[in-house]
């Protein structure tokens, strides 16, 4: 019932396509016309797009084709990481909150609301200098790290709901342990909405990566992003259009498909909403 909900939904199946040409873009593209991203080619700098650079070249003669490629896969990867690292986090914080309570819900909420209180942002951009020899998966821990917290409290408020429920009862009679009622009985009485929160979180991740490289406190050269790209290209977009709107394009085309595959996903596990009843 789900799928069919799901495949009656256009703009779902629209954003679910567009989602797979890019993923077969970035990772399946450099396989078969195996690109390279960092060798130059001194022959042709900044030149417009053609048949030898479909994506135009930058001011090294390294091919942006190759490089945008190279910055989707770079994107993809850590918004996907960080979706589920995120999401993994707020249900296991939340769900303890709410089937605890007491002094577990109380310290717990008062991580939550001083995570909240902390400005993300300006956080990583301070920390993520000192960390420059760690590499790219520790940039998805700082963003995982605080991109979890109101997802937690939406999950908190429905395990209170559901500890009431008589299979939650029958089960705490029976002796069952409680983290094994939260992982086999609360969380997937939870599960439609963390789908859905994965997956629009994929697109927050990606736009919060693309944020903070462009600023230069995310992924670092020689490796590339879509932010990269973005920075690097802003200044010459009115001469040079190639090097920014390609880029460009991809990551709004990225994030809008998410989004219809959120909204499609919410109608599809949702019964109760307009167009599923339709």
């Amino acid at each position: 019932m789900v799928l069919t909900r799901l495949a009656s939904a256009r703009g779902a199946v629209a954003g679910a396509v567009i989602v797979l040409l890019l993923v077969a873009l970035a990772f399946l593209t450099p396989l078969v016309l195996h690109l390279d991203y960092a060798t130059p080619d001194y022959g042709a700098l900044r030149r417009p797009p053609s048949a030898a650079h479909w994506f135009g070249t930058n001011g090294l003669g390294q091919d942006v084709f190759a490089q945008t490629v190279r910055g989707l896969q770079k994107s993809l990867v850590i918004g996907l990481l960080v979706a589920l690292l995120s999401t993994g986090l707020a249900s296991l914080v939340g769900a303890c909150a709410g089937y605890f309570g007491g002094w577990t819900d109380r310290a717990l909420m008062f991580l939550v609301d001083l995570l909240l209180v902390f400005p993300s942002f300006l956080i990583i951009s301070i920390v993520s200098p000192g960390l420059k020899g760690s590499g790219w998966l520790v940039f998805v821990l700082l963003l995982a790290l605080f991109n979890w917290m109101v997802t937690a409290r939406v999950v908190r408020s429905m395990t209170m709901s559901l500890r009431e429920r008589e299979f939650v009862r029958a089960a705490q009679y029976m002796g069952v342990r409680p983290f094994t009622i939260i992982l086999r009985h609360i969380l997937p009485n939870v599960s439609s909405f963390l789908i859905i929160d994965a997956t629009i979180a994929v697109g927050g991740a990606v736009m919060s990566e693309a944020a903070l490289s462009y600023f230069g406190f995310g992924v670092r050269p020689p490796d590339v992003s879509l932010g990269t790209l973005l920075a690097a290209g802003t200044d010459q977009a009115p001469v040079f259009p190639w090097l920014f709107y390609f880029a460009a394009a991809l990551l709004v085309l990225f994030v809008l498909a998410v989004n219809l595959i959120g909204d499609g996903l919410r109608d599809a596990l949702d019964p109760t909403t307009a167009r599923s009843t339709r």
